[in-house]
């Protein structure tokens, strides 16, 4: 194919047209965890940014592990919508409120033991880990409105309303900055205000996206039919599909979560300037993570109309414009890192430490952006059992390098694991990628 031939595939706009609100809206996501640890990174004390990042920490296990109600929704609804089924749209998107709604009512019920099992996994000082707990039994009365959000953000992925998901995420974000910054510096709430700020701001989002939810069914038809709701075979299906996301998200999140209960080794200093840093992960992720979220719905489509040629027009536009964007976000740190460590922290010896590990941030895009487009192929495709045993073999290579390199160069040789980790991730998703085009042609 010749290079003006690329550049004239229909799915260049298709991809934009997806991606924009996409980017705008994810990125709004690390913007809102930027604006907390630099609330609370200007407080005269090192602890309170480690309270907030553990406290955030814990949450990712407790929300990021049941990413599976966004992931798995986004994927049925896609094939749903590319063969022209607007019932099952709406049945899937019933069996996800459903399934949201009763794992929601069990954290509720669990926090205590939830928050016990996660504080021992984590080595931190006790003023960092009272704050924590502090953190964490504020913020944990949005459980309810977090996971049904989860599937009401794939519904609108899977259907390609990537603007609607804009909407209620930019909502939430900037409503939750603003009370932020209300609680902690205004009413002197300190680690309870982040918290607080973030519960309520996700409750009122729902709101809204179930009002948007409500036009969407209106313009797509279709009927709730129970009998389709409570298939069993379509519930065993989505349970099947789910249960392999659990696996490959825990795993995910144990990752990232193992790298920060090593760094805390290092003390308060280290855990702070990594806390720091995270957040230019978090950017990265949710920035590179739009093309994986049009992904997702534009293979989930190809897949359901069975248009093979389609499905790996997407993959090439996809990656093309992920790589582009990957580059940029290395530029931007290569240029403004040190400047963006100034404005999350005022502390100087936490400046110091996280300029001294900035390389590899920047490093990072180039290396993380095939593992995030991949996933949004094989998440469209909803190829579940495959991103689980790939996510098996990366997360034991991972750990593998977390304590060979990182007992050879300490916290250094933590972020090269990363690195290990990214690349395992993408390569062995990459050697199964010809069943996803098997389901295409089938």
């Amino acid at each position: 194919m010749t290079v003006s031939a690329f550049f004239s595939l229909p799915s260049h706009r298709e991809t934009w047209r997806l991606v924009w609100p996409i980017i705008l809206s994810n990125s709004s996501v690390p913007l809102l965890g930027a604006v907390d640890t630099a609330v609370v990174g200007h407080l005269p004390e090192a602890h309170y940014i480690g309270s907030v990042a553990i406290g955030a920490l814990i949450f990712s296990f407790l929300y990021w592990g049941f990413g599976f109600l966004r992931m798995g929704t986004t994927g049925f609804i896609a094939l749903a919508s590319g063969e022209g089924d607007a019932t099952e749209v709406r049945s899937v998107l019933a069996r996800a409120l459903i399934l949201s709604g009763i794992i929601a009512l069990v954290a509720l019920i669990l926090q205590p033991l939830v928050l016990r099992l996660a504080l021992m996994l984590i080595d931190g000082s006790a003023q960092v880990e009272g704050g924590a707990a502090d953190y964490f039994y504020v913020r944990i009365w949005g459980a309810p409105a977090v996971l049904a959000n989860y599937a009401l953000m794939g519904f609108f992925i899977g259907i390609r309303n990537t603007k609607a998901a804009l909407i209620v995420q930019i909502f939430m974000n900037s409503l939750n900055i603003i009370l932020d910054l209300l609680f902690v510096i205004g009413f002197g709430w300190n680690v309870i205000g982040v918290a607080a700020a973030t519960a309520i701001s996700e409750s009122l989002a729902l709101l809204l996206g179930l009002y948007i939810v409500r036009r969407e069914l209106l313009h797509i038809g279709g009927v709730w039919k129970r009998s389709a709701i409570f298939s069993l075979a379509r519930m065993t299906r989505l349970l099947a599909v789910n249960f392999d996301i659990f696996i490959r998200t825990i795993l995910l999140i144990f990752a990232f979560a193992y790298f920060t209960a090593q760094a805390a080794k290092g003390g308060d200093v280290t855990l702070a300037a990594v806390a720091v840093l995270m957040n230019f992960i978090q950017f990265m992720a949710h920035g590179l993570d739009g093309f994986a979220f049009a992904a997702e719905g534009m293979v989930g489509t190809a897949i359901g109309a069975k248009r093979a040629d389609k499905l790996r027009e997407i993959v090439y536009v996809t990656g093309f414009w992920a790589l582009v964007v990957a580059c940029l976000y290395a530029f931007a740190y290569f240029i403004f890192g040190s400047a963006i460590i100034n404005l999350l922290t005022g502390i100087e010896e936490v400046r110091l430490r996280a300029n001294e590990f900035l390389p590899w941030l920047i490093l990072m895009p180039l290396v993380a952006i095939w593992s995030y487009q991949i996933d949004g192929i094989f998440i469209g495709a909803v190829q579940s059992k495959e991103m689980r045993n790939g996510m098996i073999i990366s997360f034991i290579a991972y750990m593998a390098a977390m304590h060979i390199l990182g007992g050879l160069w300490g916290t250094h040789g933590l972020w090269a694991a990363l690195v290990v980790f990214f690349v395992m991730r993408a390569l062995t998703l990459a050697a199964v990628y010809p069943r996803v085009e098997g389901r295409a042609r089938a």
